[in-house]
This record gives structure tokens, C-alpha cells and sequence, in this order.
């Protein structure tokens, strides 16, 4: 980044402050609740209690204020995911990329969801968390295993990450902060 670049960045800041909102979706046990803690805070827990309903909280990164709704991934919690998912800058969705078992159910839900049409057009991140696992998928086998190249109708982006060792944890920071909306 130039000087004038990062000048101008720094004169935005002052007048513009950025704002988003997230829904973290996923199948139970994926890492939603995990990923929170560690870009709130930097830290992981091993000790994790699944998220029942709901949860938010808003974080402050730079100029940009994110606000996180983590949301519970059990069956009985899924038909909530469109509601939250409305109007929202970014939907992330949170792959256990070391459960092969479970990568049908969360495929088969992520299209889902993905074909209510109060969701079109919202970009979607995936997230293949877990990678510090053995066994756990590249990049290349989750998005040809949740057949993401066939979502045509938003942007789509896929990273691999580990909350446990915070790999990648940056480059997600960066792309959602790409996509948040600027409020005067």
C-alpha cells in the first residue's frame, strides 16, 4: 500500500466508520463458537459448550464494528439459520473439515439454505475449521465435496483454518472487513 494509499485510508477512517453483520452457520461441533472467541479475543478454549439457539456479540477490528450472531447447529435449531441470514453482509458457513461423516448433512444444509430466495445474492465465506486435525480435507476436496463451484448466483469464498492454532484467522479478518458496509 502507498503513502498516499494509506493516507487516505487513514482520512476515511476518521469520517467513516465500518459496520457489518454476520450469521456463522454450520452443523453442531463445527467450530462457530470457537471462531468467535478468536477473533474477539485471540484465545481458544478447548472446553466449549454447545450454542443453544443463539448467541451475539460485536467486535471491534480497526474502523470496522462486526456483529456476530453464532447460531446453534443442532436440527432443531437449523430452520432459525434463514431468519438470521436476511440482510446480514456475509453468511459464514463453518465446516468441520475433519468429520467425513457429517460433510453430506452439511452440504445437503448449506445448499438449503442457500436456494431461499431472501438470501440471494449475499456473499457466502466457508469456513473448513479443524485443519490442525489428522485427516482433515485440502481446500481443493472440501469445496469439490460441498460442491461449491456450483453456487453461481453470489460470491463464494472458501478458506481453510484452525481456530485452535488462529491459521488463516487473518486472512478471514481481512475479507470480511472487505465487505462491510460504511456508515456516516
Amino acid at each position: 500500500m502507498g503513502l498516499w494509499e494509506a493516507f487516505l485510508n487513514w482520512l476515511r477512517s476518521l469520517f467513516f466508520k465500518q459496520e457489518m453483520e454476520l450469521s456463522l452457520i454450520g452443523l453442531q461441533n463445527a467450530g462457530k463458537t470457537s471462531l468467535v472467541n478468536v477473533v474477539a479475543t485471540g484465545g481458544y478454549s478447548e472446553d466449549m459448550i454447545p450454542t443453544v439457539g443463539f448467541n451475539m456479540r460485536k467486535v471491534t477490528k480497526g474502523n470496522v464494528t462486526i456483529k456476530l450472531w453464532d447460531l446453534g447447529g443442532q436440527p432443531r435449531f437449523r430452520s432459525m439459520w434463514e431468519r438470521y441470514c436476511r440482510a446480514v453482509s456475509a453468511i459464514v458457513y463453518v465446516v468441520d473439515a475433519a468429520d467425513p461423516d457429517n460433510l453430506n448433512i452439511s452440504k445437503s444444509e448449506l445448499h438449503d439454505l442457500l436456494s431461499k430466495s431472501s438470501l440471494n445474492g449475499i456473499p457466502l465465506l466457508v469456513l473448513g475449521n479443524k485443519i490442525d486435525k489428522d485427516g482433515a480435507l485440502s481446500k481443493q476436496a472440501l469445496t469439490d465435496q460441498m460442491d461449491l463451484k456450483s453456487i453461481t448466483d453470489r460470491e463464494v469464498c472458501c478458506y481453510m483454518i484452525s481456530c485452535k492454532n488462529s491459521t488463516n484467522i487473518d486472512s478471514v479478518i481481512d475479507w470480511l472487513i472487505k465487505h462491510s458496509k460504511s456508515k456516516t
